[in-house]
């Protein structure tokens, strides 16, 4: 009985031992990182950016990641809004830019965060609709208590949502938001999505260069969504009014539909040599198999929701061929591209697509907008209002090397890009693989 109180003591003794060593390490930071990709509420951010400054790291040291963001960077971490749809029709979108964003995270963290400060993303999932997106961003406002805010994914809930953000003072830098109008929403909205009147000229040009004698077109979208409504019109005006084409016929559909019969066959008897679709990956995927299943042999291009690898497992093998303007290529030859899609690769064990890109692309104009704030004014004497207010206008003047390329914004807050590329999606016969192959 007493040997066995004596290893007791013992025990206890050593444990209190430990416990003294860990009280000198500074503490972790509060919740994860992020929270994982299928999970609608973020761990709670912290809930006041003017913490002590953060020390700059010693040259050589090893940067945080977000996860131990109370290491070897000391001070709070910067909470950055990821509100964008992890669940729904939508999320084959959504979880591409949650993957993109949060290899910014790490990235950034490892290259000293802002000046030495880690950020942290908060994510919030805003599904597919209008009242998610709401939610969500009214959550990163006002309870999590963010700087900025990346999202949302589609343009019809940017319509919805920014306006809160914009009234708010809290900046919104949309990834993939190309709707005529996202802009002009608001002071405190930026995007750094090239608008569809920029990039969907490209695809019709590229079409046309595949097969020059293209005479007639079928054209054929989304009308419950804002982006694809927005998208169609500047293919049709591309088509009658640039290229002199024949435009037979224009084709609806929802996004939430499965069964594009009616449809096809509508195509079918107009007998285009080239279809053009915009919507979502899951609808326009199924809408192009059941085009194929039923013969048409034309060209098919497709819209921005056509731009992510999640397609193909929609319309597998008879995803071949589609061709898309991309506004990102993996293959682009930077620093900070091959960076990012070294580091993409090794986490998700594949190329990185348009929206994963873009929205690495948003989290680096915080971080470097954030990091020029720091050095003009210590984020650590402003409160929440000012940071953010400060912050907004660092955004819209700075100038950002990203995987996009050299872009800049609009005062509006529109994206400035110079390069655009064209893919053509190449599927192995039996469409259990694909990639988007760069043709121009």
């Amino acid at each position: 009985m007493k040997s066995s109180v004596a290893r007791l003591s013992a025990i206890m003794v050593a444990l209190a031992l430990l416990a003294a060593c860990g009280q000198a390490q500074p503490p972790a930071a509060a919740g994860p990182t992020s929270a994982p990709a299928t999970s609608a509420t973020a761990a709670p951010a912290e809930q006041s950016t003017a913490a002590p400054a953060a020390q700059p790291t010693a040259a050589g040291a090893e940067q945080p990641t977000a996860a131990s963001a109370g290491g070897a960077a000391s001070g709070a971490a910067i909470p950055i809004g990821i509100a964008v749809a992890q669940t729904s029709n939508v999320a084959l979108f959504g979880q591409e830019q949650v993957a993109g964003a949060q290899v910014a995270e790490a990235y950034f963290n490892q290259q000293g965060g802002v000046n030495g400060r880690p950020i942290k993303l908060v994510l919030q999932d805003t599904a597919g609709d209008e009242a998610g997106t709401i939610n969500a961003f009214n959550t990163l406002i006002n309870t999590d208590k963010v700087v900025g805010i990346v999202g949302p994914t589609l343009s019809q809930q940017a319509f919805a949502a920014d306006p809160i953000a914009d009234k708010a003072g809290v900046p919104v830098i949309a990834p993939s938001n190309t709707a005529t109008g996202i802009p002009q929403i608001g002071d405190y909205i930026a995007r750094i999505s090239a608008p569809v009147t920029a990039v969907a000229p490209h695809a019709v040009k590229a079409a046309l260069n595949i097969n020059p004698a293209i005479k007639k077109v079928m054209v054929l979208f989304a009308q419950n969504d804002a982006f694809s409504k927005s998208e169609t019109v500047v293919f049709q005006q591309t088509v009658t009014d640039t290229f002199k084409l024949d435009l037979v016929g224009v084709q609806t559909f929802q996004t939430t539909d499965t069964d594009f019969t009616t449809q096809a066959t509508n195509v079918l008897n107009a007998a285009p040599d080239l279809a053009i679709i915009s919507g979502l990956a899951a609808d326009s995927g199924n809408l192009v198999k059941q085009l194929r299943d039923l013969g048409y042999k034309g060209l098919i291009v497709g819209g921005n929701g056509l731009n992510s690898p999640n397609l193909f497992p929609v319309c597998k093998a008879q995803c071949d061929g589609i061709i898309v303007a991309q506004a990102y290529s993996y293959q682009a030859d930077s620093p900070i591209n091959n960076a990012f899609r070294d580091a993409f690769k090794a986490k998700q064990n594949k190329e990185p697509g348009q929206f994963s890109g873009q929205a690495f692309t948003a989290v680096q104009v915080f971080v470097e907008a954030l990091a020029a704030v720091d050095k003009q004014t210590k984020l650590a004497t402003l409160d929440l209002a000012a940071l953010r207010s400060a912050l907004n206008k660092q955004i819209l003047a700075g100038t950002y090397n990203t995987p996009l390329g050299e872009i800049s914004f609009t005062p509006e807050g529109d994206i400035n890009q110079k390069q655009f590329y064209i893919a053509q999606i190449k599927m192995s016969p039996d469409g259990s693989s694909g990639a988007f192959e760069f043709i121009e």
